[in-house]
């Protein structure tokens, strides 16, 4: 099952390294991991994807509660939750097929971010579902570059 845990953490050098080193010790790899300064000075909100069962994540959030940096922890989960992911997609252009996969991303609120002599860059934002759908469509006129930021969570309410 996928979980998402929220942390506040210490906004300093080194914890970034020492929660990502927990997972490793543990074999456990990390779907996804953002990391950014919150509305409170010093502190940072850790957004972390993760596959696994429910003992193990147990586990995990008991040892990330023992890290000193660590303020709190959230398994969001089973949350209402607003969960978003940017991604950039440099993808072949040609004067020809430019108005074509502009029409193509319009439905899905994406935006075109550079245009060059032989590429398109285009942004889009939203959950994993839409953003595959947006990779999946670009595919057959040929991706040279992508990146994915990582979700960024937030409960409701």
């Amino acid at each position: 099952m996928k979980y998402t845990l929220s942390l506040i953490v210490n906004d300093h050098a080194g914890v970034l390294t020492r929660i990502a080193g927990l997972f490793n010790r543990r074999g456990f790899n990390i779907d996804s991991i953002t990391v950014g300064r919150t509305e409170e000075p010093g502190l940072s909100r850790m957004t972390i994807v993760v596959h696994g069962d429910k003992r193990t994540i147990e586990q995990i959030k008991k040892q990330l509660n023992k890290q000193i940096d660590v303020h709190k922890v959230i398994d969001i989960s089973n949350e209402p939750m607003v969960a978003r992911e940017l991604i950039l997609i440099k993808v072949k252009a040609t004067p020809q097929t430019l108005p074509e996969i502009t029409n193509l991303i319009e439905p899905f609120r994406s935006t075109v971010v550079d245009v060059a002599h032989s590429t398109i860059t285009i942004q889009a934002t939203g959950d994993d579902d839409k953003l595959n759908a947006i990779i999946e469509l670009l595919r057959p006129y040929g991706i040279k570059e992508l990146v994915r930021t990582g979700f960024a969570a937030i409960q409701r309410g």
